[in-house]
């Protein structure tokens, strides 16, 4: 499963996502909404207005969202 996670440059929230993805072993790739405009059209058309924004094949969140990442894996896990 990809993991992308949709940032800007000195973003907190990114940054801990960042961490806690690491931490828990899940591979990602990060995509800098600043230098990108389909991917900034494309968290836009998801419906959000801040970053990060974590994209996997099943679903999608944004924010810092550590129940999420850990819910993700255990999916990966299994």
């Amino acid at each position: 499963m990809s993991v992308t996670v949709y940032s800007k440059p000195s973003c907190v929230q990114c940054n801990a996502t960042y961490r806690a993805l690491t931490k828990k072993g899940i591979e990602y790739s990060v995509v800098d909404v600043t230098e990108d405009e389909a991917a900034l059209a494309h968290v836009l058309a998801l419906g959000y207005q801040q970053v990060p924004v974590v994209e996997t094949s099943t679903e999608h969140w944004s924010g810092y969202r550590p129940d999420k990442i850990t819910s993700l894996a255990v999916l990966l896990s299994a």
